[in-house]
């Protein structure tokens, strides 16, 4: 059996026994009447426990829009041409219009990206700029402690609307909604203190519902207001399969419904050998965020079993912090040690891998220095093949497979727990 997987903007394939294979995690088949624009269009016309867009803005009100930036996969350009014309019916006019790509702890972008991420339409029309964790203003805490430190052109706008892609979370269940005000729109310092909470065990992927940090974002972004939230759910193609507007919580939880519907994965038992991969770009720019999908295939691996990560990772390890300590550490467990002792952002990136190394080893398939990569605690290769050979070598040729295309998205439980 040939199985592909896309690592940055190519492909590679790897030839395995079809009966060691227990799965090949894809999305399940859903049947949709809509997708893309009039996907988003419908979604606009009929929103969820809140008015319509165009009822509830005025003329003269400052709107800030806030979405994605590029390491997100959200297909910004093809909601905003209807989310427009639902303003401009409502009055707001185009120079009251700020789109805001919210950062959280990443790099600024450049504008060839910003254009690319808004579209021709809303780079021509309305301003588009990254969030600026120096240009903050803060508006309280949350019960938890964790300051509202909010982007000023956020926290200064009449109203706020909450664009995001929803996929699973590792720790804060699932992606989008007030995800875009906490940590979107805030600083590196307020990031950490939520995120802290990540080492609770209820903060994990598809958990939502007693989930103290999801319940901690949703605090924060409701005290700093949202107005409205246009959210999508789409295929590792950027294909918007459903899109969900209206009220900040009950839309949101309408989307992930439908997100485990197309991405929640049973397996029959977890597996020798996970095959994971982001997808290709933009998810595995930098192993930041590759990290995704290793979290969700952790779900997947025996203990004493291997995952080959695949991703690019042509930007390297993509966040300070995380390099400091995952290239410092003596050994893997004592990066679990240290983030019970100091919780530090990027820090729990590395303590999140140190967790998988505990139960399997990774084979990182990636553009890294080999050297580089054995120093993180990982075995490096440039191929899939080359990975799997070794992996087969080291467990057996009849050692079980399951393959993840699309890790950050797919969601594994085995039946048997």
């Amino acid at each position: 059996m040939k199985l592909t997987f896309k690592i940055g903007e190519k492909s590679q394939d790897v030839n395995v026994k079809d009966d060691v294979v227990l799965g090949i995690l894809e999305p399940n088949e859903v049947t949709v009447d809509l997708t893309d624009e009039a996907e988003v269009k419908r979604a606009l016309e009929n929103p969820i426990g809140s008015p319509r867009l165009k009822d509830i803005v005025k003329a003269g009100e400052k709107i800030a829009i806030i979405t994605s930036d590029v390491t997100r996969p959200m297909a910004t350009w093809k909601v905003m041409p209807a989310l427009l014309d639902e303003l401009y019916a409502g009055g707001a006019k185009k120079e009251d219009i700020t789109l805001v790509f919210a950062l959280g702890s990443h790099r600024k972008q450049t504008d060839e990206e910003r254009h690319h991420l808004a579209g021709d339409r809303a780079w021509n029309e309305i301003k588009c700029v990254d969030s600026n964790p120096d240009d903050c203003i803060h508006l309280g805490k949350t019960e938890h402690g964790t300051p509202l430190d909010i982007t000023r052109v956020v926290a200064e706008a009449d109203r706020r609307i909450c664009l995001g892609n929803i996929e699973y979370h590792y720790f804060a269940g699932y992606s989008g909604s007030s995800k875009a005000i906490m940590p979107g729109s805030s600083t590196r310092e307020a990031i950490q203190v939520n995120h802290s909470m990540m080492i609770d065990p209820k903060a994990c992927a598809g958990n939502i519902v007693d989930n103290p940090l999801r319940k901690d974002i949703d605090e924060a972004a409701a005290k700093v207001g949202v107005d409205f939230i246009l959210n999508v759910v789409q295929t590792p193609q950027k294909v918007i399969l459903r899109a969900v507007a209206g009220d900040m919580i009950k839309a949101h939880r309408e989307g992930c419904k439908f997100l485990d519907k197309l991405y929640k994965k049973d397996i029959p038992d977890r597996a020798d050998i996970v095959m994971v991969s982001q997808g290709g770009s933009p998810k595995d720019l930098n192993l930041y965020q590759t990290q995704k999908a290793l979290d969700n295939a952790k779900h997947a691996v025996k203990k004493g079993g291997i995952v080959i990560l695949i991703g690019s990772c042509r930007e390297g390890l993509g966040e300070k912090t995380f390099e400091e300590w995952i290239t410092t550490a003596p050994n893997p467990h004592s990066l679990i040690e240290r983030i019970h002792k100091e919780f530090k952002l990027g820090g729990h990136k590395a303590a999140a891998i140190a967790m998988v190394l505990e139960n399997a080893e990774i084979y990182l398939v990636s553009e890294l220095e080999d050297d580089f990569v054995r120093k993180i605690f990982m075995k490096p290769f440039k191929t899939v093949q080359e990975a799997y050979d070794a992996a087969v070598k080291k467990l057996g040729a009849d050692a079980t497979v399951l393959a993840m295309p699309y890790g950050g998205s797919t969601l594994p439980h085995s039946v048997k727990e």
